[in-house]
């Protein structure tokens, strides 16, 4: 989950798609890098619980099945945790050899998921292009909101540059239009603007923005658990059955 803007339904969608394609039966490691840890806390861990998290992976070298936790609330899901000490590592790694490649190491170890979603910090900072270096596709979610072209046009550089230089087999799974209000017109525009950029790209799901989805984080839950009934959790279902259907037709 890739985008350098803050705010815009990626963690909610690493945590919710990660759900809904564990209710499909997959078997899906989420892995949190950012330093506000959003993620391991809405699946229920604090972060200043987290003794071991993705910091020791990529900054100490830890085998990465070291600082694994289970999702009760969600068989079949494992989290990597974040921890506030990620904030501190874009110095550590610097000054070490083959820095933008350390997850990407520590992933060759694992074996047993079927998807292993990765939610990357708000930047295109060194973490990121470790998430991009690792990763076999990168999905975008992007708010239904003007500024957000611009930001793409930016991700869409970045993502020709790490091709090009470090993961030339690195994709775009695709674009997830997020916080969509059927109310205001400038959604609709949006939605519109970026099917017709990125036709091939652009899932047909659009997440809405909903009241519940904000909600469900605070309960450390994802939203097929907190409102499993609700156009939230629908939403993320529908996502998770275009994915599977995508890679369906890749595998073909």
């Amino acid at each position: 989950m890739c985008n350098q803007k803050g705010g815009v339904g990626k963690t909610t969608t690493a945590v919710n798609l990660g759900a809904a394609l564990c209710e499909r039966g997959r078997r899906v490691l989420l892995i949190d890098t950012d330093p506000q840890a959003n993620a391991t806390s809405g699946l229920g861990y604090p972060s200043r619980a987290v003794e071991r998290s993705v910091y020791d992976v990529l900054v100490l070298g830890r085998p990465i099945g070291d600082v694994l936790l289970p999702v009760p609330a969600v068989p079949g899901l494992a989290l990597a945790p974040a921890s506030l000490a990620l904030a501190g590592a874009e110095l550590e790694l610097a000054d070490l050899a083959r820095r933008e490649f350390r997850l990407r190491y520590a992933l060759e170890a694992v074996d047993g998921y079927d998807y292993v979603l990765v939610d990357s910090p708000p930047s295109l900072a060194l973490i990121t292009v470790n998430c991009l270096v690792a990763a076999d596709a990168m999905l975008i979610p992007l708010q239904c909101e003007y500024y957000a072209l611009e930001g793409l046009s930016l991700l869409t550089h970045t993502h020709g540059l790490v091709t090009q230089e470090l993961n030339p087999e690195l994709e775009i799974a695709g674009i997830v239009m997020t916080l969509y209000d059927p109310r205001t017109l400038l959604s609709t525009q949006v939605v519109a603007e970026v099917r017709r950029r990125f036709p091939d790209h652009t899932f047909a799901t659009i997440i809405p923005r909903s009241v519940r989805l904000s909600e469900a984080p605070s309960h450390g839950l994802p939203i097929t658990a907190y409102d499993p009934a609700g156009r939230g959790a629908a939403s993320y279902r529908a996502l998770a059955e275009e994915l599977l259907a995508r890679d369906a037709l890749v595998a073909v």
